[in-house]
């Protein structure tokens, strides 16, 4: 019975956490009406080539950091109002996550860059590293 213990703060830890990542929301769940302004500014992902394409951080987790990455195009925009209404966004994250007391892992989303692909600014694919591997990059 005394080895029951440790193994009840185990679980009421792990399901602590669980709640916390469950309950944690999608960058454009925060503040839908901002986020719809976001896809506005961001709707021409037109490109020539690789140099008009660029990666803006989005979103804002608890430990700090973006939640993840959008690619933009500098071809017939020069990204200042996506930068101001991506800066509005995590704000806003982040005083929800602060109102709502969020925890997070704090892990580190890498932010992948952006190329652009037959036409149009797309993010690059993110390459995992195995156990005992570097990454590549």
């Amino acid at each position: 019975m005394k080895h029951l213990a440790p193994t009840l703060r185990l679980a009421a830890a792990s399901l602590l956490v669980l709640t916390a990542c469950a309950g944690a929301q999608a960058p454009q769940a925060a503040t839908p009406a901002l986020w719809q302004k976001i896809q506005s500014a961001n709707n021409d992902l037109a490109c020539d080539n690789s140099s008009q394409c660029h990666s803006i951080g989005i979103g804002s987790k608890a430990c700090g950091g973006p939640e993840n990455y959008l690619a933009w195009s500098s071809k017939n925009s020069d990204g200042a109002q996506l930068k101001a209404l991506v800066e509005q966004h995590a704000a806003a994250r982040r005083a929800d996550d602060k109102r709502q007391g969020m925890m997070s892992t704090c892990s580190v989303v890498s932010d992948p860059g952006a190329t652009c692909r037959a036409g149009t600014c797309v993010l690059n694919e993110r390459a995992f590293a195995s156990p005992g591997q570097p990454s590549a990059k």
